[in-house]
């Protein structure tokens, strides 16, 4: 009787905190609607100088009689996800919390020897907070790799289930709410004024799919991210051009074939978008290669911008690594935010930073 009771509680506590989840979703969905054209910010600092530096370049390229006028057409705006607009820091990527998770904690999915010894190599360096560039690479074999099978449907419902876990280190504060609040005002400002916003992700993009549909202002058709091979369930060893879907087919999750980094956001945008970006937004030496295809020799106005994390009150940030990454900046003339100073909160009030 107290089993079942216990059940229960346990039940009924997964479904409120499922419920609160999607409320402050669509509380989130609403901050960026409510900033409008005009750029009534609300989360970030009074007199940030890169905020301002935002809007004077949004009225500029907006402005008919502005020399640097951009038709609408051609206000293009691309966003990386992990850092720029959500959490990495507590203590990782969403998709690799979820892998971790996965691997050690579903009892509907039984890991082989060699799947748990990947996964404690990268857990150990997540933990470490120190982890080498290769292992993007190594990381994303092994993740797709425990998914391999799923539909996309069945992926996407995963994701969303996850979502709904605490992130490490941070009081009230679930995977599906980890948004930056000042970042969802400037998403939202930007479609205002008539941009396209698009998501270029180094993250899967089903996943980073099922994180931004219904909190922040991006299509689904508007989110590129790193891309898996997918086949028919009756395929078999067929290659795509020699196989034909039939009615009784679904589509099944295959292994990595991209990983969306560096040059790979470039082409990402070149084979997807057509357009050359006006902004972009990024927060690691990943985004680099974006940052350089958007400014460098664009022939409409154009800025990148690089949020630093360097608050260690608030946040997970690491102020050595982000005094480096703004000397980077500085020397290319790319706007660094700091989200020390230039945020006025970045999860909420009541989002807390964990005592050790």
């Amino acid at each position: 009787m107290k089993k079942t009771i216990l059940l229960l509680v346990s039940v009924a506590a997964m479904a409120l905190a499922a419920d609160l989840m999607a409320e402050t979703r669509d509380e989130i969905a609403k901050i960026g609607q409510n900033v409008g054209a005009e750029g009534k910010f609300c989360y970030w600092t009074e007199g940030s100088v890169p905020l301002a530096k935002l809007k004077n370049f949004v009225e500029r390229v907006t402005n008919p009689q502005s020399d640097g006028f951009v038709p609408q057409s051609d206000r293009v705006a691309v966003f990386d996800l992990d850092g720029t607009l959500v959490c990495e820091t507590a203590p990782s990527y969403f998709e690799w919390m979820m892998y971790l998770h996965r691997v050690y904690n579903d009892s509907t999915y039984h890991a082989t020897k060699e799947q748990i010894a990947t996964a404690d190599t990268i857990k150990k360096a997540v933990y470490a907070r120190s982890v080498p560039g290769d292992m993007m690479w190594t990381e994303a074999i092994a993740q797709n790799e425990v998914f391999a099978g799923m539909t996309n449907e069945q992926y996407r419902d995963y994701a969303i289930e996850f979502m709904k876990t605490p992130v490490e280190g941070m009081t009230n504060l679930q995977w599906g709410e980890a948004i930056y609040l000042p970042m969802a005002e400037v998403v939202g400002y930007l479609a205002a004024n008539g941009f396209t916003t698009y998501v270029i992700s180094g993250s899967e993009r089903q996943v980073t799919r099922a994180y931004a549909d219904g909190a922040l202002a991006f299509g689904r058709n508007h989110i590129i991210g790193s891309d898996i091979y997918t086949y028919a369930t009756s395929q078999g060893n067929k290659e795509g051009w020699d196989y034909s879907f039939k009615p009784t087919d679904d589509v099944v999750r295959g292994a990595m074939y991209v990983k969306n980094l560096k040059m790979n956001k470039v082409s990402a945008i070149v084979r997807e978008i057509g357009i050359k970006p006006i902004l972009a937004f990024g927060n690691s030496s990943g985004d680099f290669s974006m940052f350089e295809y958007t400014v460098a020799n664009n022939h409409y106005p154009s800025m990148a911008f690089c949020v630093l994390a360097d608050d260690v009150v608030r946040e997970y940030g690491n102020p050595t690594k982000a005094a480096k990454m703004k000397s980077s900046c500085d020397a290319k003339n790319w706007t660094t935010i700091s989200m020390k100073t230039d945020f006025a909160t970045i999860y909420g009030k009541n989002v807390k930073k964990q005592e050790k």
